[in-house]
């Protein structure tokens, strides 16, 4: 899903037709929906523009990006795409009660159906609009606040019906299941470790940090700060005010001999970390 959302996305928008330029991608995995079923897709966060061949900052004309139906199209036959190779090489693990010709029947049957892909308004304050993406994508499937009650059988939640549309008289519906099902919906939503859910692409790839800032600067806007670095002892002190990282033997401070490399999915773990006091 994410290589089909960005290669979609970098087709069109690099594309004169369209932008002409290559834009900034913040694409965030959301698998789950109000009730914590399975419903996947990708919230995408987009530059109102790019940076053209010829290293120069080009915006989408009159705040128009893509138009939706464009988008939706070409997302659907390079996700299929996707997905028939990925069933090709053994990729897929397909139901017991599936065989790879049912598939790739359904597969042609979905190829006629309408996607929904939706291509939103600019928004004014983006920074906002960041913040409010990653508190949605970190909170999780289900709040607290979603919980009306529960015990050792039963779990009560309210979520909204999206099917009822975006009328602002929409109300809160409730639903009750087993406690063994509500847990089992919430454990189908946790990564895979190492399974990156938010990935940056283009002007916010992690390699592109100097055209990011040359960008910046032909919009009149500051150079990115940089980040503060804070050590687990201080993240913890924000919440405790009690002393951390010293051992309760001997008393001396625990003292870092090495650093834990990143793990993605299909890396091994090369570099492990060693505490001693």
């Amino acid at each position: 899903m994410f290589g089909a959302v960005r290669d979609t996305l970098f087709e069109l928008l690099k594309d004169r037709k369209y932008l002409g330029a290559e834009p900034g991608l913040i694409v965030g995995l959301h698998t789950w929906g109000q009730t914590a079923t399975l419903h996947p897709h990708a919230h995408c966060l987009v530059t109102g523009g790019g940076m053209t061949p010829e290293g120069v900052w080009r915006s989408a004309r009159n705040g128009y990006l893509l138009p939706g139906r464009v988008a939706r199209d070409l997302f659907r036959g390079k996700m299929l795409a996707a997905l028939r190779c990925e069933l090709a090489k053994g990729q897929l693990t397909l139901p017991a009660e599936e065989s790879e010709q049912r598939v790739l029947n359904l597969f042609n049957k979905l190829g006629r159906k309408k996607w929904n892909v939706c291509v939103r308004e600019r928004y004014e304050h983006g920074n906002g609009v960041l913040t409010y993406l990653g508190r949605y994508l970190r909170g999780g499937p289900m709040s607290n606040r979603r919980i009306i009650s529960w015990d050792a059988e039963r779990v009560r939640f309210s979520y909204k019906d999206y099917r009822e549309g975006e009328s602002p008289g929409r109300k809160c519906k409730e639903m009750e299941l087993s406690t063994g099902e509500f847990l089992r919906r919430l454990m189908m939503h946790v990564p895979e470790p190492g399974r990156q859910v938010i990935r940056s692409y283009g002007l916010y790839a992690g390699s592109r940090r100097k055209d990011l800032e040359r960008c910046r600067e032909m919009r009149g806007q500051e150079p990115i700060p940089e980040s503060e670095v804070l050590t687990w002892q201080d993240c913890v002190g924000k919440y405790d005010a009690g002393e951390h990282g010293r051992c309760p033997v001997c008393g001396a401070y625990l003292v870092q001999r090495e650093v834990i490399a990143p793990r993605r999915v299909g890396m091994n773990l090369k570099y492990p970390m060693r505490e001693a006091a």
